[in-house]
Parts: C-alpha cells; structure tokens; sequence
C-alpha cells in the first residue's frame, strides 16, 4: 500500500482518501493508518509514543493540536532509544509536512492529535 495523503484539514478534522476523519489518527507513508486512542494532549502519554516506536519509521511527525505543544522527554524515550526523529507542531503544519515528506518517498509517519470538546 502507498504512501497516504492528507487531502483537507480543519478545526478538529482532516481529510484522508475522500474521508473526514474526527479523531486523532496515526498515517504512514507506507500505508499504516491507526486510531491513536486520544482526544486531548492531556489523554498522551509514554505508551502512545512506544506505539510510534513499534512502527519503524524514520521519522516522527507529532501534531499536537491546535497549538504546539511538546511531549515530554520520557514519552519520546522510546524514539530516541530506536534512533527514529521526532518533530512536533501543530497539527495542521503536521498534516502539510507530512504530506512532503512522503510525497518525497521518506519513511514518514504522521501521529495527529484532533482535539474534541
């Protein structure tokens, strides 16, 4: 399977292959797409970043939400450990990179926060 794209975004939304996804969700280059079980950045914790861990990819790209907000360091321990990078910002420059990266062919995966009231 290919590299997936994000087509649309919006507050508290993104669009993937044709379809609105609400809830934060994990996309991979190499056509990984996960539910990432949480709904604000208060719900993140060292598990949610030991999955990201598991997938293998080079590179992380973290959407924190609506705002940037930067996980602490024993959350990324696990990425560190496996030597895989990992960028955060907000979840909408999230979507834009990612799009660029896999758009180049890099073994990219996108962990999006989408943030619920």
């Amino acid at each position: 399977m290919g590299a997936q794209s994000i087509s649309a975004y919006g507050p508290g939304w993104i669009g993937v292959g044709g379809e609105k996804l609400t809830s934060s969700v994990v996309i991979g280059s190499n056509g990984e797409r996960l539910q990432w079980n949480c709904s604000r950045f208060a719900d993140l914790g060292a598990a949610h970043f030991a999955q990201l861990a598991a997938l293998g990819a080079e590179l992380i790209i973290f959407g924190s939400g609506e705002v940037i907000r930067f996980p602490p360091a024993d959350w990324i321990r696990p990425l560190i450990e496996k030597q895989i990078g990992v960028e955060t910002m907000d979840t909408q420059a999230a979507c834009r990179t990612y799009n660029i990266l896999a758009g180049e062919g890099r073994s990219v995966i996108a962990a999006l926060l989408i943030e619920t009231a």
